[in-house]
């Protein structure tokens, strides 16, 4: 049963139990790989509970899939995970909200672009585990904002 067969509700937050039954392990698996796979990163409540976001139990399932049916070790999954992040986008652009934006060469217009970087941002940042996190990743969305305005104040070059 593969990351897409599985139906993710939308909701903010999911207990451990949910995820279980979601990803088709049991608790103490989903432990286990929260001390193994450091993208696995369940929140704790005011109780102490775990609760976990959608991107975790996407994870979860991402980690099920490898271990289970991919048959990798835990190892070689991390491996695997840690490839896929880096070469993977680490910004999502989201779609123009109005029809009005002109595209670059890329098709992708100014306004969305800075649109899914304010927003990417803005989760990375309010995610961070620590201050000094906080702090690393507020000075980059600083000099990411002042390329972008740089950027905004060159004429755009024609083909």
């Amino acid at each position: 049963m593969g990351r897409s067969a599985v139906a993710i509700p939308e909701k903010l937050f999911f207990k451990i139990g949910e995820v279980c039954e979601l990803a088709g392990v049991q608790a103490h698996v989903l432990r286990y790989w929260e001390s193994e796979f450091p993208t696995l990163a369940p929140q704790k409540n005011r109780a102490g509970q775990r609760v976990y976001r959608k991107r975790d139990v996407e994870m979860a399932l991402r980690i099920k899939e490898l271990l289970y049916e991919d048959q990798y070790t835990i190892a070689g999954a991390k491996k695997r995970l840690a490839n896929n992040l880096r070469a993977g986008g680490k910004l999502k652009i989201v779609s123009p909200e109005n029809g009005e934006d002109h595209e670059d060469e890329s098709g992708q217009s100014a306004a969305s672009a800075r649109t899914g970087i304010k927003t990417e941002m803005s989760r990375a940042i309010s995610e961070a585990r620590t201050a000094e996190d906080r702090k690393a990743l507020r000075k980059v969305a600083t000099e990411l904002r002042e390329l972008l305005a740089l950027l905004e104040k060159e004429p755009r070059k024609t083909r």
